[in-house]
């Protein structure tokens, strides 16, 4: 039996470490071809060293121009393109919302916003050319249900790609192009260990994440990626327009 992804071309943003990269070695795994894409040239070269059939292409999301360039990389250097898990983003400035400065949203609305834009756009424009694809996005359970952790920019963002991800299911159905999203609640990244190795009382904060949803433990970046890997795969060949949480229960109460 052949695997999910075999000959299957994915280009992932975010790709240098947490959800993107547990996604690319997933799906490397599987099969696939993957283009890590990621502004830390750094880390995507070293995980495009570490996973066959994948190519380290640096770029920032928020510069459409790096964007275009990166697939337009791809499509060279791998052959085409498949599925494209839009996956980079910022959390900004963390603030109650009367003490955010306008370039603290902005730069969320840049990257978060603007990023996915672009992103989508040339998605959807590959997928025209080859007669299909997959479209798969990282947005949050911050944006279905409300959190007073001063994250309002970025639960904003994620918001409005819940919205474009069901408008873009919509408006491309006709045309064999899937787009979905999955919603991950706080998840153990590098940036979280940090967080928790960081504060005041280590103990603690672990105990206080092991305990923010319904079901114990922390949800991982490899459990986020087999929920993208399956709405990406031909598994999910009829689910389009949804958000699916990777929650542990979060949105559930």
């Amino acid at each position: 039996m052949g695997k999910r992804f075999d000959g299957k071309v994915v280009f992932i943003t975010g790709a240098g470490s947490g959800i993107g990269l547990a996604t690319a070695q997933h799906i490397t795994a599987e099969g696939g071809r993957v283009a890590l894409v990621d502004r830390n040239e750094e880390a995507v070269r070293q995980a495009a060293a570490d996973l066959a059939g994948s190519v380290a292409v640096p770029a920032d999301v928020s510069d459409a121009q790096q964007v275009t360039a990166a697939f337009d990389t791809t499509v060279s250097e791998l052959g085409g393109l498949d599925v494209v898990f839009n996956n980079a983003a910022v959390d900004g400035r963390m603030a109650p919302l009367h003490e955010l400065e306008l370039e603290d949203w902005r730069h969320v609305a840049t990257v978060n916003g603007e990023g996915t834009f672009t992103v989508f756009k040339h998605a959807i424009k590959h997928f025209l050319k080859s007669g299909g694809g997959v479209l798969v996005s990282t947005s949050s359970t911050t944006a279905m249900i409300g959190k007073a952790d001063g994250i309002a920019a970025y639960s904003y963002s994620k918001g409005g790609l819940i919205s474009l991800t069901r408008t873009a299911a919509i408006e491309y159905a006709a045309q064999n192009i899937r787009v979905n999203a999955v919603a991950p609640t706080v998840v153990l990244t590098p940036m979280l260990k940090e967080f928790i190795e960081t504060s005041d009382d280590p103990a603690a904060t672990q105990h206080m994440i092991d305990h923010f949803n319904p079901m114990p433990g922390v949800v991982t970046p490899e459990e986020v990626a087999t929920v993208v890997a399956f709405l990406a795969s031909d598994d999910a060949r009829r689910v389009t327009g949804v958000t699916l949480p990777v929650d542990a229960g979060d949105t559930a109460r």
